[in-house]
């Protein structure tokens, strides 16, 4: 199965979360102020998950390893949730660069 993204209001905001075919969140968004910010998100994160150097692998101050992912100007998409370990984080960097470019939206806004 497919991955798929999932929009959701969140408040008076806007998120979106990347899911695996399995349903497991592999990429979580900020908070958007408009649905069409968050639709902007998600279009982004379709045209840049397939570029490694879009990623920043990073380790949070527990120890825990996690990544984003961020557009050509800088700014992040979205984050992955914490990891285990370097390999787990590196299997979720390429579940995000196969599932990334979906066309599939489930709008639950």
């Amino acid at each position: 199965m497919a991955g798929y993204f999932v929009l959701k209001s969140s408040g008076d905001h806007f998120m979106f979360n990347l899911k695996a075919g399995n349903h497991e969140t592999i990429l979580t968004s900020q908070r958007y102020k408009s649905k069409a910010a968050a639709q902007g998100g998600i279009a982004s994160v379709q045209k840049n998950a397939a570029d490694d150097a879009r990623y920043d692998r990073l380790v949070a101050k527990d120890g825990s390893p996690y990544f984003t992912l961020k557009a050509a100007n800088g700014e992040v998409i979205g984050q992955s949730e914490m990891y285990s370990g370097t390999a787990a984080r590196d299997k979720g960097i390429a579940s995000v660069k196969a599932n990334g470019a979906t066309t599939d939206i489930r709008d639950e806004a």
